[in-house]
């Protein structure tokens, strides 16, 4: 994607540093807060550093922190080269899920306290989506005659689009992004877990099922058969992977 200019508007100055709290985690809120104000879109290089440290009126030490905290939180990234700089990066579901690991192993949170956070959050996200009636979900699913069940690639992609649809069309972006990033956080770290190739077309035609309970807007029906689903899927695992049942989430 092409970058765009660096400089700043005309009659943008940028707001002063709130003195007071850390300097460079001050400087890191208020990038991001220009980053929102100006829909600046991943690809975008922001100022360089000179130009920073001229506008926002820090030492370089502090930017560079600054610069740092954004980096790790995965907000932007630093391209090298010439014309290299910090770089507005597209941030995801993943990057949430990775920050919340480290508030989930500090916690001593497990992976059952894991487990029943989605066992709540998914069915209520399909009823969301079915009061609000998303149609084009039962269109877009994999066909359980069809699909190439055995083949691991293509059954994660059919099932992992599955949840992420039902979870967008509850219509409540903060929900949608804590459900999935459970999703990816528990996907990351429990690796294996599919369910057994003897069991892939029954997954599918129950999310055929709720597909059609959504789409013709029967939310008790779409909350039951998704919680009967998460609920098949949790005590699969439990049986497989008994182990990991009291092991504390990981921070990744």
């Amino acid at each position: 994607m092409e970058a765009a200019a660096r400089a700043r508007p005309a009659g943008s100055p940028p707001r002063p540093i709130k003195r007071g709290a850390k300097v460079a985690e001050a400087l890191a809120q208020e990038i991001v807060h220009e980053i929102v104000s100006r829909k600046l879109p991943p690809g975008t290089l922001l100022s360089s550093e000179a130009q920073m440290l001229e506008d926002y009126g820090v030492g370089r030490g502090s930017l560079r922190e600054a610069l740092r905290i954004l980096e790790v939180h995965g907000l932007i990234t630093m391209k090298p080269g010439r014309n290299g700089g910090p770089m507005v990066i597209e941030v995801g579901t993943r990057d949430y899920g990775r920050m919340s690991t480290l508030f989930f192993h500090l916690g001593g949170m497990t992976f059952q306290q894991l487990i029943e956070a989605r066992l709540i959050l998914e069915p209520m996200m399909a009823r969301l989506a079915a009061e609000r009636r998303g149609q084009e979900l039962a269109g877009g699913l994999a066909d359980p005659e069809t699909t190439q069940v055995d083949d691991d690639r293509i059954y994660f992609e059919a099932t992992n689009e599955f949840h992420r649809t039902v979870a967008a069309m509850s219509g409540n972006p903060v929900l949608n992004l804590i459900s999935v990033s459970l999703e990816d956080i528990f996907r990351d770290q429990v690796s294996g877990a599919l369910s057994p190739k003897e069991e892939r077309k029954h997954v599918l035609e129950v999310h055929i099922a709720i597909a059609e309970a959504i789409a013709s807007g029967r939310a008790d029906e779409a909350e039951r058969l998704m919680r009967e689903h998460m609920q098949e899927y949790a005590d699969w695992v439990r049986r497989r992977r008994p182990e990991l049942m009291e092991k504390v989430i990981d921070w990744r």
